[in-house]
């Protein structure tokens, strides 16, 4: 599914999960959906300073903490990384191996990781969400004005879609984009998002973000707007954001 929402230099890898524990808290995976084979979900396991920061969590945030990284050590691979830890940075955002940029995302029952080469892309944001509607009251503290009047003109023309957790997953894609580049929290208030309808194909299109707030310099050039693309598929809604270089 979010590999369908990315150009091709970036390698996704994600997985389908149901919640069943072994003795390791991790969780297996249906192989018909997943880049991540049940065995290898099964015996993926944490280097011991990522275990540290789940020592005392609860079991559904250790398994989604590990699998999501199981995928992430497989893209690695994929680019010819060698697998190593990934630690959490300023915010939480993952800290890549030297040479890559990438993003991670889970939610119940799947996860994804999407990495790519630093030359090839600037940056770039991935988020999936379960498709359904916000809880009440959410939608009017993550969006402006202005979108919520075009989010009522889509459920008008497209009523299957749940436009509010689209939006939500498109601001979350957004400042997981935003945050590499810039280094600084980007509210949601701060970022103007528009969302078109592909004509054919399952419910998807594309994304873009004015940013109301200075934009981070790529190469020389201040970008003022981020593009992306979302999808409806499998319960799931899910979007991504990528930065070119130029």
């Amino acid at each position: 599914m979010i590999e369908e929402l990315l150009p091709d230099p970036v390698v996704a890898v994600e997985a389908y999960g149901t919640d069943e524990r072994d003795d390791a808290g991790l969780y297996s995976v249906d192989a018909g959906h997943a880049g991540l084979y049940p065995e290898e979900a099964g015996h993926a396991g944490l280097y011991p300073e990522e275990a540290e920061l789940v020592a005392h969590a609860v079991p559904k945030r250790r398994r989604e903490f590990t699998l999501v990284r199981a995928c992430a050590r497989r893209a690695m691979e994929k680019l010819g990384v060698p697998p190593q830890p990934l630690l959490p940075g300023e915010r939480g955002a993952p800290r890549w191996p030297a040479g890559l940029t990438g993003s991670m995302t889970h939610c119940d029952g799947y996860c994804a990781a999407a990495l790519v080469r630093a030359v090839d892309l600037a940056s770039l944001g991935i988020d999936a969400e379960p498709h359904g509607p916000l809880p009440e009251g959410v939608l009017e503290s993550v969006s402006l004005p202005g979108e919520r009047v075009r989010l009522r003109e889509l459920a008008g023309q497209h009523p299957a879609v749940h436009w509010d957790r689209l939006l939500f997953s498109a601001k979350e894609s957004v400042y997981k984009a935003w945050f590499p580049l810039t280094g600084k929290w980007l509210d949601f208030s701060e970022a103007d998002i528009a969302i078109h309808v592909d004509p054919e194909g399952p419910p998807g299109g594309t994304l873009r973000a004015e940013l109301l707030v200075p934009g981070p310099l790529v190469g020389g050039v201040r970008r003022g707007a981020f593009e992306g693309r979302w999808t409806v598929q499998d319960g799931l809604v899910a979007t991504s954001v990528t930065v070119p270089h130029a």
